[in-house]
């Protein structure tokens, strides 16, 4: 995948970050040569790999809990929130 300005934008804007100018090169490298690393490990055949973790995720109760504390206690903590909604920058176009 090759990282051009236009896309290095983008993703500065979805990330809401700023890349230096001298550092984009090194990061469209950097993010072209993560890109090539998971598709090589996408193709890694596995067929023959032997399972070796049994162990399965402990599950707790599933109980229904009426009480509007943890919501409160969330909203709370949250940067922003109002009439009991998070309020976040908008990312879609």
């Amino acid at each position: 995948m090759i990282f051009d300005d236009k896309l290095l934008a983008k993703l500065e804007r979805l990330a809401m970050i700023k890349i230096n100018p001298e550092e984009k090169d090194r990061v469209a490298k950097n993010l072209s040569n993560t890109i090539s690393f998971m598709d090589n490990i996408a193709n890694v055949n596995t067929d023959s790999v032997k399972i070796s973790y049994t162990q399965a995720t402990p599950l707790r109760k599933d109980e229904v809990s009426s009480s509007f504390e943890i919501a409160k206690d969330t909203l709370d903590h949250a940067p922003q929130a109002s009439d009991g909604y998070f309020i976040v920058p908008k990312i879609i176009e």
